[in-house]
């Protein structure tokens, strides 16, 4: 390693406010997920990827793009630029990029959760509900408390594919871990309504 080159660990999740935004929610109590991922980057590299993340939270999607393309030829193995990129792509509706470098973060790291909840949601957009099925729940069978990717389920199952015991499953998971959820609250009681449940 260079004198250039730092060691950063990034816990995006709690840091990056992007990600927490961009995911379909998330219960923000105690029992926030975390994830951390540790690697190389030069301290010029860091710096556009957090320009480029506050690029993105102000909607300024095409700056914040060609941002993080830049950091991600320059910082190839960290997932966290290619998820934060697959996410602007999918709030500009550039879906076929988004599914790209999702794909790209995925062969990187497989289990990651946020990645697989973004690509599941590229999934839903584009149609794929069983692929998006398949995502969300291989990412909760690992991590049975990423709340957003349990959320994410039950509003496929709901609205997009019409199993109605998914959804209410993962709506009252989701709900126990967030009760103040108006949306999931107002939900649940639609699909009780629907089902005929009191």
């Amino acid at each position: 390693m260079t004198e250039s080159m730092v060691v950063r660990r990034i816990v995006w999740l709690a840091v990056f406010g992007y990600l927490l935004t961009a995911c379909a929610g998330g219960p923000s109590g105690s029992g926030s997920f975390i994830i951390r991922e540790d690697v190389d980057v030069r301290p010029e590299v860091q710096a556009d990827f957090e320009k480029a993340v506050i690029l993105l939270q102000k909607e300024e999607y095409e700056r914040g793009i060609r941002l993080l393309n830049r950091v991600v030829e320059r910082s190839e193995k960290s997932v966290t630029p290619y998820i934060n990129l697959g996410i602007a792509y999918r709030k500009t509706n550039d879906l076929k990029r988004a599914e790209e470098v999702l794909d790209k973060a995925l062969k990187l790291n497989p289990n990651h959760p946020a990645a697989n909840n973004e690509m599941g949601m590229v999934y839903r957009k584009i149609g794929k509900f069983s692929e998006a099925r398949r995502t969300y729940e291989r990412v909760l069978e690992r991590f049975p408390k990423f709340y957003p990717a349990r959320k994410n389920l039950g509003i496929l199952c709901d609205l997009y594919i019409n199993d109605l015991r998914c959804a209410m499953a993962n709506y009252e998971i989701y709900n126990k871990a967030d009760p103040g959820d108006k949306s999931v609250i107002m939900w649940i009681a639609d699909l009780r309504n629907r089902m005929g449940q009191k």
